[in-house]
């Protein structure tokens, strides 16, 4: 009989809630973790929940989302809903004993975020809103550097997220007001998430929190922001400019300035999707030309993810540069203020 001891742990089995674009990029990510596997998943319709478990050999198939929570054989689940069923469904997971990976962002807002985790503490099960990159290599080594000085003092951040739908419809969930749409909530929360990274980093924490934020936009006929810009002031002096939008499309990029050099990430949201290797750029001051550093790592970004939730499930909550519950927290007052600042309100607030 062979040793329980020498026998490798099981895997976590995933539900994934909802069947769209999102969920199979979890769902091909997590058949390349380390540490997971695919158990269920549940769509709205029996016949979606088919189709997604058939194409990547998911046995479990629910054709309504409570029925995945029931399931004896699931651990953890994945919230791949619209925006706005995020805290419904969050919390009915939690309140079933599985644990939770919520995609960003977790809530429309910061009460609805802090309802969420209050539910994940009362039921003692893991949470962590889901931005992908901050679970990948790459921003671990941006992390790295800041740490050990190779910007000097960090001064300034510049983060942007934007892309331009074609023959956007004003009906789906991008530019409908009904169901959360708008740039800042799409992926305003990328930019704003890594400026509290980089503002916290630079001062020996974990995030930071803005003293001041203010904003512009334009929003469209639906009364969504369809693009907006933010300029936002940390403690030590530390500025940041930040864009999004889901009808402009803009450069993508990070750059970090200090007093002795400077940091471009081309592809902060999504490296290594697959893995691989991506670069940094780093410019140090006197340089005539910046050093490339390249980051290489076998990892699927969504697998990485994945395997972030199952490592941090003791502790019920992910460590940094992952997404924290007072991070979230942060996040969401900030994606509040910046809202506020565009007079970007949602039915109910």
């Amino acid at each position: 009989m062979p040793d329980p001891s020498s026998e490798p742990p099981a895997k976590l089995r995933w539900g994934i809630l909802a069947t769209g674009h999102i969920a199979r990029a979890f769902a091909e990510g997590v058949a390349h973790s380390k540490t997971g596997r695919t158990q269920a998943v549940a769509s709205r319709t029996a016949e979606s929940a088919e189709r997604f478990g058939a194409e990547f050999g998911i046995p479990n198939r629910h054709g309504r989302y409570d029925a995945l929570l029931a399931d004896p054989e699931v651990d953890a689940v994945y919230i791949a809903t619209p925006h706005p069923m995020h805290e419904e469904w969050a919390t009915k997971a939690a309140q079933a004993g599985k644990h939770v990976l919520c995609e960003k962002p977790i809530g429309l807002n910061a009460a609805q975020a802090e309802r969420i985790i209050a539910a994940a503490r009362e039921n003692d099960v893991f949470l962590m809103e889901a931005f992908m990159y901050r679970c990948s290599a790459q921003t671990a080594k941006i992390v790295e550097l800041i740490r050990d000085g190779a910007l000097g003092r960090v001064k300034s951040i510049e983060a942007s997220f934007s892309f331009a739908l074609e023959g956007a419809d004003p009906g789906g969930r991008h530019l409908n007001k009904a169901l959360g749409g708008g740039g800042i909530l799409d992926v305003g929360g990328y930019p704003m998430s890594m400026a509290r990274l980089i503002a916290g980093v630079a001062r020996g924490l974990p995030f930071a929190e803005p003293d001041e934020i203010k904003a512009v936009g334009h929003l469209g006929d639906t009364g969504v922001d369809e693009y907006t810009s933010a300029v936002a002031k940390f403690p030590g002096g530390i500025t940041a400019r930040l864009s999004c939008g889901v009808a402009l499309e803009e450069p993508i990029a990070v750059a970090i300035a200090g007093d002795s050099g400077h940091l471009t990430v081309p592809l902060p949201w999504k490296p290594a999707f697959r893995g691989g290797t991506t670069q940094l750029l780093l410019k140090r001051r006197g340089a005539e030309e910046p050093e490339v550093i390249e980051v290489t790592t076998d990892e699927y970004l969504y697998g990485a993810e994945a395997d972030t939730v199952a490592r941090h499930l003791d502790a019920r909550q992910a460590a940094s540069p992952a997404m924290s519950w007072d991070d979230t927290l942060g996040l969401m007052r900030a994606l509040d203020a910046w809202r506020s600042e565009i007079g970007l309100r949602y039915d109910g607030e």
